[in-house]
C-alpha cells in the first residue's frame, strides 16, 4: 500500500496534520489537485478553464473587518472579522451562489472537523453586535463563501462534506491574523479618542503602507468602522498565494477631514435613558399575525429567498456595514419605527427617517413582515452594491423585497 493510500485511510482529524509534501505529488488531500497553473487572478487576458485552480468569476478577495464600538465588540484594542467576499475585479459580487450549501449550523461543522481551536478564535475575533455569532458567521458563508469557486466540492480529492465550509473560515482568519488594523494605525499615531479626529488621507497612508497598496475605508455618522483590504489570488484560496491589490470599484465613503475613531470602551454614541431601558423588555413575537414589533432592534432586508443586509438609519437598503437600530413603539392599531435620524414615513412613496418628519407612519406586521397599508411588499431599482445605499419605494420596480424584525 502506497503512503498516499495509507494516509488517506486516516481519520480525518489526524489526516490533516500530514503535510501535503507526504501525499502523491498530484494531490493535496482535503484540497484541490496541485495547481500547476501560475495566473493571478483577475489579470488572465483569456479565459482560464479551471475554476479549481483560479478564481473566476469572483478573482478579488476582499478581507473586511469591523471596528464596533455600540455596542462594543471584540478585545478593545483589536478590529474583528467581518468576512472574506469574492468580488468580479470590477466592483461586482455574485452572492448565495450555491442554495444547497446554505448551512445554518457553521459552529457544528467546526466542532465536528475537530477544529476547536479555529471556533475558538472566531468566538473572540469574528463578533455579531448583536451577540448573534453563528447567524452572523451562516450569513457570510451563504452570501459569499458558496461562490469562490476553488471551494467548490467538485474541486476536492476525497472530499468530505462540508470540509470547504471550514477551508473558508480558517482562510478568513489566516489573513486576518496578518491584518493588524490596530497596531497599523497606532504605528502612524492613529489611535482610538473621544476628543481627536483625522483626515481620510491619513488613516488611508497609515493601512496601505504596510501591504504597499491602497484599502477602502468605511464610515457611519463620521466614525470610522470598517476596513476592506483587497487581494488578487495566484492558486486556489486554500493554498493559493495572496497577493495584495489595489481597491476595484468599490470606494471609501468617509469624509475627507474630521474622522472619529471612537474608543470600544466608550460605547460610541450612547443611546437615551429611555432606549436603555427599553432593551431590557425583550420584543414582542413578531411571528403571530399582527402583533405589532416592540422594543429595540433591526430591520433585515430578504430579496430572491435570501436574507441580505438591511435597512439603515435613513431608511434605505444597504447589504455591508453594520444595520442600525430602530425603536418600534406601539400606536393606534400599529407601531412607529423611530431611527437616529429621527421619526421613519413613508414619504413621496419613499421609506424614510428623519428628523424633518412630524407624522410617521402607523406600520403593521403580518409573519414577521413589515407592512404598510396591508402590504408586505417593497421594492427598488435593483440590488444595492458595495457602499451603495438602494432607496425603498412601496411603487413597483424591478426588484422586491420584505423587511423583517430581529429584536436587539
Amino acid at each position: 500500500m502506497s503512503l498516499s493510500s495509507t494516509i488517506r485511510q486516516l481519520p480525518k482529524t489526524l489526516s490533516s496534520f500530514i503535510p501535503a509534501a507526504l501525499i502523491a505529488s498530484n494531490t493535496v488531500l482535503g484540497g484541490p489537485a496541485t495547481c500547476s497553473n501560475t495566473q493571478l487572478s483577475c489579470q488572465n487576458t483569456t479565459a482560464v478553464a479551471d475554476t479549481c485552480c483560479f478564481n473566476a468569476p469572483g478573482g478579488l478577495l476582499l478581507l473586511t473587518q469591523f471596528w464596533d464600538t455600540n455596542p462594543p465588540t471584540g478585545p478593545t484594542n483589536s478590529w474583528t472579522v467581518h468576512g472574506l467576499w469574492p468580488d468580479n475585479c470590477d466592483g461586482t459580487y455574485e452572492q448565495y451562489c450555491d442554495p444547497s450549501r446554505e448551512y445554518t449550523n457553521i459552529t457544528s461543522i467546526i466542532t465536528a472537523a475537530g477544529r476547536t481551536d479555529l471556533l475558538d478564535y472566531m468566538n473572540t475575533y469574528w463578533k455579531d453586535y448583536q451577540g448573534d455569532d453563528e447567524s452572523f458567521w451562516e450569513h457570510e458563508w451563504d452570501k459569499h463563501g458558496t461562490c469562490i469557486s476553488t471551494l467548490e466540492p467538485s474541486c476536492y480529492t476525497d472530499y468530505q462534506p462540508q470540509e470547504e465550509v471550514v477551508a473558508y473560515f480558517q482562510k478568513t482568519v489566516d489573513l486576518f491574523k496578518t491584518l493588524d488594523s490596530y497596531a497599523f494605525l497606532s504605528a502612524a499615531g492613529i489611535v482610538p479618542s473621544t476628543t481627536k479626529t483625522y483626515t481620510a488621507a491619513e488613516i488611508s497612508a497609515a493601512l496601505a503602507k504596510p501591504r504597499g497598496v491602497q484599502v477602502s475605508i468605511h464610515c457611519r455618522n463620521g466614525e470610522l468602522d470598517e476596513i476592506w483590504y483587497y487581494y488578487n489570488v495566484r492558486g486556489s484560496v486554500q493554498t493559493g498565494d495572496f497577493v495584495p491589490s489595489e481597491p476595484d470599484g468599490s470606494k471609501s465613503d468617509c469624509p475627507a477631514t474630521g474622522i472619529k475613531y471612537v474608543p470600544k470602551v466608550s460605547g460610541g454614541t450612547p443611546p437615551s435613558t429611555t432606549l436603555s431601558t427599553v432593551t431590557s423588555t425583550p420584543p414582542s413575537p413578531t411571528s403571530v399575525p399582527g402583533v405589532p414589533f416592540s422594543g429595540r432592534g433591526t430591520l433585515p432586508v430578504t430579496s430572491n429567498g435570501h436574507v441580505n443586509g438591511c435597512i439603515i438609519s435613513g431608511g434605505a437598503w444597504y447589504t455591508t456595514g453594520t444595520c442600525a437600530t430602530f425603536t418600534a413603539a406601539p400606536s393606534g392599531s400599529g407601531f412607529t419605527l423611530t431611527s437616529s435620524k429621527g421619526k421613519c414615513a413613508v414619504s413621496n412613496n419613499v421609506l424614510t427617517c428623519s428628523s424633518t418628519i412630524t407624522a410617521p407612519t402607523i406600520f403593521s406586521t403580518t409573519d414577521g413582515k413589515l407592512l404598510y397599508n396591508g402590504s408586505s411588499s417593497f421594492y427598488t431599482s435593483s440590488v444595492p452594491t458595495g457602499s451603495i445605499q438602494a432607496s425603498v419605494s412601496v411603487v413597483q420596480q424591478a426588484t422586491g423585497l420584505t423587511i423583517g424584525w430581529k429584536g436587539a
